[in-house]
């Protein structure tokens, strides 16, 4: 199904692949004629070829990009605008889009996200951008129905952008790379390896592209084969795939944290640009006759059969057939999995939903920009026709992701099949995908077509004893588990017919109810706020030292940025940066607030002028203990704040507010082993905080320790690989059977942290103390 070569690999002529060797290079030679060196090769890509035209640099490997187009939604706009505004914002130099698909219920939090809203729509006129009103478009979807070109780059506040096989490169980062990018400056990352993907065979009956998706997102997520690179789908099988199912397929590349995506474009891509009125837009994108990838995918498509993602991760993958043949030991894997994810705050079980050797389900949803497209739908609309979903527990809702799809789906009656089984067809709205929409009953297992399954996605609240699950399936097996009322069924097998059916894409839905600026911005137009919209809080510079106190400690193997803010009910607090930083950690560590604000008072005191040991008792034990080695450490030059410890975080959302709440709060670093995404860490300095790292393995201090950074504002300033720190002793605290002398000594105690990899002006925005100081000071 899928196969990972261990190392690099040429591609010949698009479709034979010599793996990296000692002879690989003379291979290549014979069978193209070309004399290429494994450099030139890699530059042959299609992912090179984009990347090097929209370089600034002058150097490919150090890029510095300028994207085509923006795009956000409303759980992320109001930030990244209030911060651009702060820093000096005139007018979008590029075209922006504002979505409103995240906050569309204006249910939670009563008027505050229509306030959002409004802020948005004035925002397009003052600015010159682009609003999509609630209920029209999810982000993606608009995207690629008005935006996407082949050859374009595109950057979007939301993990999800990925519009690769629409030909664009597309790439999802926190909303501060979005703020750059409307001051003119740009995204600056080392040249990324790129990884094929090579697709060969084509897809058997009832086979979508969720499970195409999850069956790579199972081989390489866990590994880190694609982390932080492009994935470059190539080879025979593409010409198997429709447009929509390539769409499928890439959006989920997310889930294996790749930078980015693009794809081989052909006739398919042709025409949906020709269908959607913009076949100007049309390029042919292939790789050169001899191209050299850093890693390469194979993907027999017609292998792949009906996948599910059980909770909580879309790694966590069987085949549906696997899962049925298996359940008790499946089962009783995930739940053991679960517990660690869950850190055993409530009881998860999913045995019980095993009724006469069958796996029961009690909720199925297609949404989103993974599952809302035209032939998801259609097809899913096949599999249900004439059957009913029952009138027990189950239910079916389906979220068309724009409403020319839903436009579509009702002249060709794919929407009455849906609703006569007693399912329900709503409007286009991301809110199942975050627990905002469709949130299920207590205990219950929910089956979706979107994006994620992590821990609290669905709306559980584990702080209350409440706990639902989510795993991840293709629209076709979740309407075959539909038909079957809620036994969960394949796709495959579903013995009638599938139509084909032809998309006609109505643009005067768009005309009639989407604000276009055209570009033109308008200075007298008056920005719209309502009282939930606040202002950034004033953040100081980094000092010459730091002391910061350890105020949470997670040893999970991967901690989401679901887990370091939740979503949900919490979105309409997006817009209000002391308000939602209430929420932070909420759901994982409930201390966490309470703790940070704590030694917050410390440095607010500093800040103000004020001696803060007066803020805080514990100042004077711990800088006394540090003067002992640093006599010149004092209030004047040591600055106070917290910082946590996470083995790997980050994954999952784009989203900055990850990072802008602890900062807050007067967060002043993490520290890891790894980090799971660029994009979390990149929102980390974006905010002024500090991206240690420590060896894997080692961790010299716990839970609310004190630490000492003797001289961090001179180390990162001169690039320092290694930092020394300090854990602060206050007493001593021998071991019961320890010798006379012997144990932990009052005083510090040393060791290693590094920063890794930072661009001079990402230790300018460190320095300055967040990305707005950087800007305008």
């Amino acid at each position: 199904m899928v196969t990972l070569l261990e190392g690099g690999a040429y591609l010949l002529h698009g479709s034979e692949i010599i793996p990296d060797g000692g002879e690989a290079q003379a291979a290549v030679k014979a069978k193209t004629g070309i004399d290429i060196t494994k450099k030139e090769a890699a530059q042959n890509t299609i992912a090179y070829s984009i990347l090097q035209s929209h370089n600034t640099s002058g150097n490919m490997e150090k890029l510095r990009i300028k994207f085509d187009k923006l795009a956000s939604h409303d759980i992320t706009f109001v930030g990244i605008i209030q911060t651009a505004r702060a820093s000096g914002l005139t007018k979008f130099p590029v075209p922006y889009v504002l979505t409103n698909c995240h906050n569309s219920l204006c249910a939670v939090g009563g008027t505050i996200n229509e306030d959002d809203h409004m802020f948005g729509l004035s925002c397009a006129k003052k600015y010159g951008g682009i609003y999509v009103p609630p209920h029209q478009a999810v982000i993606h979807q608009f995207a690629r129905e008005m935006l996407a070109g082949c050859g374009r780059m595109i950057l979007g506040s939301d993990s999800h952008t990925r519009y690769g096989a629409l030909g664009t490169m597309a790439v999802g980062e926190g909303g501060p790379e979005l703020v750059k990018q409307l001051l003119g400056q740009t995204y600056d990352i080392n040249m990324p390896g790129v990884v094929g993907v090579y697709l060969t065979g084509e897809p058997v009956r009832g086979v979508g592209p969720q499970d195409v998706a999850l069956a790579i997102i199972g081989a390489v997520f866990a590994n880190g084969y694609v982390k932080n690179k492009v994935m470059e789908f190539v080879g025979p099988g593409l010409a198997s795939l429709s447009a929509d199912f390539r769409i499928g397929v890439d959006v989920m590349t997310t889930e294996t944290t790749c930078l980015s995506s693009i794809w081989q474009t052909d006739d398919r891509i042709r025409e949906f640009y020709q269908i959607h009125g913009r076949e100007e837009e049309y390029t042919r994108l292939t790789p050169g006759e001899a191209a050299y990838y850093d890693g390469m995918i194979k993907v027999d498509l017609s292998k792949v059969r009906p996948m599910i993602a059980m909770p909580f991760h879309p790694s966590n993958t069987y085949t549906i057939e696997e899962l049925n043949a298996n359940l008790e030991d499946i089962l009783d894997e995930t739940e053991k999995r679960a517990q660690v994810s869950l850190d055993g705050a409530v009881a998860f079980s999913l045995k019980d939903k095993v009724k006469n050797g069958k796996f029961l389900v009690d909720q199925g949803i297609i949404a989103g920009c993974a599952g809302g497209g035209f032939e998801n739908i259609c097809a899913a609309a096949d599999i249900l026709k004439g059957r009913t979903i029952g009138s027990d527990g189950f239910t079916l809702s389906v979220y068309p992701a724009s409403m020319p799809v839903y436009m579509e789906l009702i002249k060709n009656g794919c929407a009455a099949a849906i609703l006569e089984t007693g399912a329900v067809m709503k409007t286009a709205f991301c809110g199942p995908c975050f627990g905002a929409g469709d949130t299920p009953a207590n205990r219950a297992f929910s089956i979706r077509h979107s994006t994620r399954n992590f821990p609290n996605r669905e709306g559980s609240k584990l702080q209350n004893g409440q706990i639902s699950s989510v795993a991840l399936m293709d629209a076709r097996s979740i309407a075959a588990t539909a038909a079957n009322q809620g036994v969960l069924t394949p796709a495959t097998e579903f013995d009638g017919e599938f139509g084909r059916y032809k998309y006609h894409f109505d643009s005067q839905i768009y005309a009639n109810r989407v604000f276009d600026s055209h570009g033109v911005a308008d200075p007298d137009a008056e920005i719209v706020l309502g009282p939930n919209i606040k202002d950034w809080p004033e953040m100081g510079a980094l000092p010459e030292n730091l002391v910061l106190r350890v105020v949470s400690e997670i040893h999970d193997p991967v901690t989401t940025t679901d887990e370091l803010i939740p979503s949900g009910e919490t979105s309409s607090y997006r817009s209000n940066p002391l308000g939602l930083a209430e929420f932070a950690l909420s759901r994982k560590d409930p201390a966490y607030v309470g703790r940070a604000k704590d030694i917050q008072k410390a440095e607010k005191a500093r800040m103000a002028g004020q001696h803060p040991c007066q803020a805080h008792p514990d100042v004077k034990p711990v800088m006394n203990a540090i003067r002992e080695q640093f006599p010149d450490a004092d209030h004047t030059n040591t600055g106070f704040g917290s910082t946590i410890f996470a083995v790997k975080p980050g994954d999952g959302s784009a989203r900055e507010q990850a990072a802008s709440c602890q900062k807050v709060l007067g967060g002043w670093a993490n520290i890891a082993h790894e980090y799971a995404t660029k994009r979390y860490r990149s929102n980390l300095i974006n905010w002024g905080m500090l991206p240690f790292l420590i060896q894997e393995g080692e961790l010299p201090f716990h839970n609310m320790d004190y630490l000492f950074i003797p001289g961090i504002r001179d180390a990162v300033e001169k690039k320092a690989e290694e930092i020394r720190a300090y854990v602060v002793i206050l007493e001593r605290q021998p071991s019961q059977d320890a010798l006379p002398g012997e144990g932990q000594s009052f005083g510090l105690r040393e060791f290693t942290l590094r920063l890794g990899d930072l661009t001079d002006e990402e230790r300018q925005i460190i320095q300055k103390g967040c990305l707005i100081n950087y800007n305008r000071l």
